[in-house]
């Protein structure tokens, strides 16, 4: 069990705005005409009068959103039904002995997903959650009918986490397709989905995913608790969520990790990790995580193990090249050039013949620069993108060894370290590492190695005293745990060999196969 779940710090919370009116009466008896006078005031909400044909004697009014309901089905199984093919029946409201509310819940009950509501506030959301609510006049009763139906974004590959062999779904916008793809893989009654509404005004729909008896108690509770503390106005989308309940807000290491692949998530979720998606957004969260678990791609886990475990190496050596680079070419033109062979000390020397920039100055010219590249690429259309970032390295890179504002060297270490950089799979990962690099610039241009090392220790005690939901973010390094280390870490061993889960977070069960395999 983990023994230091902490919270550091407590949940944010942003400023809201006044509680307003009709939210005071959410807990008070259903008025259909409260909610009209209130609702009315927006074009798109829609309140449709009529007569039961079974009873011309009471006004039914039927409230829905126009482009969140299925006007198929609001046609032809819920007004046609009603005001065409119910029965005629001069005591429809007393053969029963029961109200008129009751006599239409029976009678829609065999075809629609209905349901009695008795408050102002659930009839509200169910009207601008998509559904049908259908008031009765002079009744403090209504009934809540299923009739969702929006135009929403097929299934389609991931746009950033692509794979060559494995499946090529990705989650969509829409909450429930999400957790259809995840059922449609954990095809178990331990598959638990809760439902959370936040946001004061947003009132958006989220559902935290676990497969109990696997996962842990206590990581499941304080996930819980959290978004239950979090205070806000609306959640557009689960980046929201993510800045509300991360543990080290101030640490440029992420310590949630999103994914929009759904057999990730059923993978982590059997090793015992939990879910969180939200409506609207495209990508799930997950969490507790560890740093090696974002240096993993799903292609891993379709690839032999051996395969893997060489593209793995790989992936650290470029993470190691992209943090270091800059800072050992800083450090040793500057203060060390004694460690270098002499035909390559003169061969540095004579590039940087006429250069009028220290090399800390060179360098933070050419990552800056790189940056905006990267920057420019990334928001301008994928052709442009694309061209802007190849053309610009090159003609800048190339301009500026000829007016000599930098040296041909540096533009090799630059541009080492950019490829070295596009290694790392986990995108938050390496705009933490992108970040960290400009302070280790800066101790390396000051003190040299001795800087470096400075920079390096503190960044290691950073990552020791990381938690993410209790769990320590270097595991299985730091505690070390030989099991988890030698399974699915810096190498994945066969999935024969997986014969029991690696105790990375303290699952209930860890007997059980790792990624649900025996």
């Amino acid at each position: 069990m983990i023994k230091d779940l902490t919270i550091r710090p407590h949940v944010r919370k942003v400023r809201k705005s006044p509680t307003l009116s009709i939210d005071q009466e959410r807990d008070q008896p259903l008025s259909s005409q409260r909610i009209r006078e209130e609702l009315e005031k927006s074009s798109d909400i829609i309140f449709r009068e009529f007569h039961l044909r079974a009873d011309q004697e009471t006004t039914c009014i039927l409230a829905v959103v126009d482009g969140l309901i299925d006007k198929a089905l609001l046609n032809q199984f819920i007004l046609k039904v009603l005001m065409v093919d119910m029965p005629v029946d001069p005591d429809f409201n007393k053969f029963t002995g029961k109200n008129i509310v009751d006599n239409v819940l029976k009678f829609l009950a065999p075809a629609n997903e209905v349901k009695k509501i008795t408050k102002m506030g659930e009839a509200i959301d169910s009207i601008l959650s998509g559904d049908a609510v259908l008031f009765f006049e002079g009744f403090q009763e209504a009934l809540h009918i299923g009739a969702r139906g929006w135009a929403s974004r097929a299934v389609s590959e991931p746009q950033v986490e692509s794979s060559i062999r494995g499946p090529q779904e990705g989650f969509t916008e829409t909450l429930r397709t999400n957790t259809s793809l995840l059922r449609r893989r954990i095809k178990h009654p331990y598959l638990r989905i809760v439902s959370l509404k936040i946001g004061e005004l947003s009132k958006t729909d989220v559902v935290v995913c676990y497969v109990e008896k696997v996962v842990n108690s206590d990581v499941l509770s304080e996930v819980l608790r959290r978004l239950s503390k979090v205070e806000i106005d609306g959640v557009v989308a689960g980046d929201y969520l993510e800045e509300m309940i991360e543990d080290a807000p101030y640490s440029p290491f992420p310590t949630i990790y999103h994914t929009e692949r759904p057999d990730v998530i059923a993978a982590n979720l059997l090793e015992g990790r939990v879910a969180v998606m939200v409506d609207g957004t495209p990508t799930a969260l997950l969490v507790p995580i560890t740093l090696s678990k974002l240096m993993q791609v799903s292609e891993d886990y379709y690839e032999r193990a051996m395969i893997t475990s060489l593209v793995r190496m790989i992936r650290y050596l470029g993470a190691v090249i992209s943090v270091l680079a800059p800072s050992l070419y800083i450090a040793v033109t500057t203060f060390h050039q004694e460690i270098l062979p002499t035909s390559l000390a003169m061969s540095i020397a004579a590039g940087r013949e006429g250069v009028p920039f220290t090399a800390l100055i060179e360098a933070l010219l050419m990552t800056l620069t790189l940056e905006i590249l990267q920057e420019a690429g990334l928001r301008l259309p994928k052709p442009v993108g694309q061209t802007i970032g190849i053309v610009g390295a090159l003609v800048i890179g190339d301009a500026a060894v000829k007016a000599s504002l930098v040296s041909p060297l540096m533009v090799i270490v630059i541009g080492i370290t950019a490829v070295a950089s596009y290694a790392i799979p986990a995108y938050d990962l390496g705009i933490a590492i992108r970040l960290i690099r400009y302070p280790l610039m800066f101790l390396a241009g000051s003190m040299g190695f001795y800087g470096l090392g400075i920079g390096l220790y503190a960044g290691l005690i950073h990552l020791i005293s990381l938690r993410s939901f209790g769990v320590p973010y270097l595991s299985p390094i730091a505690p070390l745990r030989i099991r988890a280390l030698l399974q699915d870490t810096f190498v994945r061993a066969p999935w024969w060999a997986m014969k029991k889960k690696p105790k990375l977070i303290d699952v209930e069960d860890p007997n059980s196969g790792s990624g649900g395999t025996k």
